[in-house]
């Protein structure tokens, strides 16, 4: 039993007898002790004790700050149980002006998302930041203050007040571990102000950041080698570990906690649902170390959960952590801690491992992986996914992938060229992304489509691998709607938009070329819809559209771990099991370009029933096999149930 479940039992107890603030007083009470020992674990208490009374009063003044119909849904949100683990929950990721001009035009939109189901929108970073180069936003200049390119403060209150009316959630960007070089604490930094200077980490010469440099990977080698910027103003090297301009915070200073609560609290006002917990594996830095994944970030993590819990219970937190498999289930919490840090993560190595799968045309590394993985808290959740804003890392188990016979060096660069048009035969059109000569690493760019193939079907003109590109599609996002989590589709992949070259012309984008897979929303494209019935972006959208709705139909999507991988005897088949009660839903996906087979004798072994006694959800008809064989076409899936 977790924090969030005490709460919820407490709250359920008389709670018509008591006041929003009386439940805010019990939720401190329930969450105090936890508190401290988090608090104190992270800074010493003989020299602190005063910073933990300033958070107490913190807590406090920040529940009075939360706007009376926002405390209202927290305690609605904690009698209706987890609700982010719903089937009902269908998610889209977008940059709102590429999206739909600004926060007015997305409210345009709304019955857009409804068309297609969706129910939950994660809106890129939206407040003020750095003109030029600002790493899509997320050098922040403000954590709560709307960048006006997007409206007003005013628009999106009325924006959130609209989406809460239509049952739609809202998940903005906490950037935690780094603001701007002209956010306001490194202004006062800049201009000679020790206090705030102690906000960052900042040294007088290299010693210490050479130090660091020993152990400290580089994200962005190509653009920003190093992990440290000197800078002409304080005279004073700073710890810069994404870009120069991205100035990381130094979390061992408990004030720097305490404001940064603040600032997660004031975002959470603006009507916000979920906040995504951006680079949080970052956030604790140590001598000798990565300085990646340190116990002492969970601790922190765990410390700004449980104090958003005391202030607005309504309001969760996702992990960005894009790390290793077994790392990634650590952010849920471990130990005393289980499910007491972030409520959803993102399934990254699901994500990576689904593109392995179709470049080896094989499902064996994807089942090794997904069924080795320690199964997360009951009351987590994913958010899976193929592709979003960023790049696509190849975070594989090395482990795993000896154990399928390759050399994971050897293999990571054949995945590499695959997609980044190293291989003449390969469908993909991506891009190489901040390879690193040093150790052969490297990340992959290219929007959905493009890496499906259908950019190459479309320029040779040939209808049967338009027809292969457009199946893995929806293969690919029918895998995301059924496995355990909430499906998050990116903007534009609905319509199979293709990738963005016109990055190239523009200054602020030329030299990352992540924005080949941040396109302009194509509203022409979608206009023609429902008159162009056989084009790509047509039968994508409506295959999508279909699926959401057969998701939404079936409570066994839910996710309450839930979910069996089955290991087929085809190798390129991947197989898993949905169960609620006495409902079933099995989905198959073929990852190989010819037609695969199944023995009736192993679907049987797994509770599938034959001939009439099943159907395929997707088509509505009975699963036939031809000679006690089960045929599924190159890259099909069946949707299976017993009837």
């Amino acid at each position: 039993m977790n924090q969030a479940e005490l709460l919820r039992i407490l709250a359920s107890r008389d709670q018509k007898k008591k006041s929003t603030q009386s439940l805010f007083e019990q939720r401190l009470a329930t969450n105090l002790s936890l508190i401290n020992t988090q608090f104190f674990s992270l800074y010493q208490e003989k020299e602190h004790k005063t910073y933990f009374l300033t958070l107490l009063e913190t807590l406090e003044t920040l529940f009075k700050t939360r706007p009376k119909e926002l405390q209202n849904q927290d305690i609605d949100r904690l009698n209706a149980g987890n609700w982010y683990q719903s089937e009902q929950m269908v998610g889209m990721q977008m940059y709102v002006d590429r999206f739909n001009k600004d926060i007015n035009g997305l409210k345009e939109k709304l019955p857009y998302f409804e068309d297609l189901g969706i129910n939950f929108l994660h809106l890129m970073p939206i407040t003020t930041r750095p003109a030029g180069e600002n790493d899509g936003g997320y050098a922040v200049n403000s954590y709560h203050e709307i960048d006006s390119k997007y409206g007003t403060k005013t628009d999106f209150l009325d924006f959130t007040k609209k989406a809460r009316k239509n049952d739609m959630f809202i998940m903005l960007d906490f950037v935690v571990n780094h603001t701007s070089d002209e956010f306001e604490w490194a202004q006062k930094a800049k201009e000679g102000n020790l206090h705030y200077q102690n906000y960052y980490y900042t040294y007088s010469d290299r010693h210490i950041p050479d130090e660091f440099e020993k152990t400290l990977p580089e994200i962005f080698p190509q653009s920003a080698p190093g992990n440290f910027t000197y800078n002409d103003e304080m005279e004073k090297w700073v710890m810069t570990c994404f870009n120069t301009y991205q100035w990381d915070l130094n979390y061992r200073n408990p004030e720097v906690f305490i404001e940064m609560l603040s600032n997660l609290v004031g975002l959470a006002n603006l009507g916000v649902d979920v906040i995504r917990f951006d680079a949080l594996a970052f956030l604790w830095k140590k001598l000798g170390t990565l300085s990646q994944n340190l116990p002492e970030a969970h601790t922190l993590i765990s410390l700004f959960r449980l104090c958003l819990q005391v202030v607005a219970p309504g309001v969760i937190l996702l992990a960005e952590a894009i790390v290793a498999p077994r790392n990634i289930i650590k952010y849920f919490g471990e130990g005393t801690l289980t499910g007491n840090e972030c409520e959803v993560a993102y399934n990254a190595s699901l994500m990576a491992l689904l593109w392995n799968s179709i470049a080896t045309k094989k499902a064996s590394l994807l089942v090794k992986s997904v069924s080795e993985i320690p199964t997360k808290p009951q009351d987590a959740t994913w958010v899976n996914y193929i592709r979003c804003h960023d790049d696509i890392g190849l975070g594989y188990d090395d482990d795993f992938v000896r154990a399928m016979g390759y050399d994971p060096t050897a293999h990571k660069q054949f995945i590499l060229n695959y997609y980044c048009g190293k291989l003449e035969w390969s469908p993909a059109k991506g891009l190489m992304f901040m390879y690193n000569p040093k150790n052969g690493d490297g990340r992959i760019t290219g929007s959905a489509a493009s890496l499906l193939g259908l950019e190459t079907a479309l320029e040779q003109k040939n209808d049967k691998i338009v027809d292969y590109a457009i199946t893995k599609i929806l293969m690919m996002h029918g895998i995301i709607l059924t496995y355990g989590g909430i499906p998050m589709i990116y903007a534009g992949d609905e319509i199979a938009t293709l990738n963005d070259y016109s990055y190239e012309q523009n200054e602020d984008h030329i030299n990352d070329n992540r924005w080949v897979n941040r396109p302009m929303q194509n509203w022409n494209i979608v206009a023609k819809i429902k008159t162009e019935k056989d084009s790509p972006s047509t039968t994508v959208y409506n295959g999508l559209k279909k699926m959401i709705r057969l998701r939404k139909e079936h409570t066994v999507f839910a996710d309450t771990n839930n979910i069996k991988i089955h290991g087929c005897p085809n190798e390129h088949i991947f197989v898993f099991q949905r169960s609620h009660e006495d409902e079933s839903v099995w989905v198959l996906s073929n990852f190989n370009e010819v037609t695969e087979t199944i023995n009736i004798g192993w679907l049987l072994s797994i509770g599938i029933l034959t001939g009439k006694n099943s159907i395929d959800l997707l088509t509505g008809e009975s699963i036939e096999f031809i000679q006690n064989e089960l045929a599924l076409k190159p890259y099909e899936q069946l949707w299976i149930k017993n009837i």
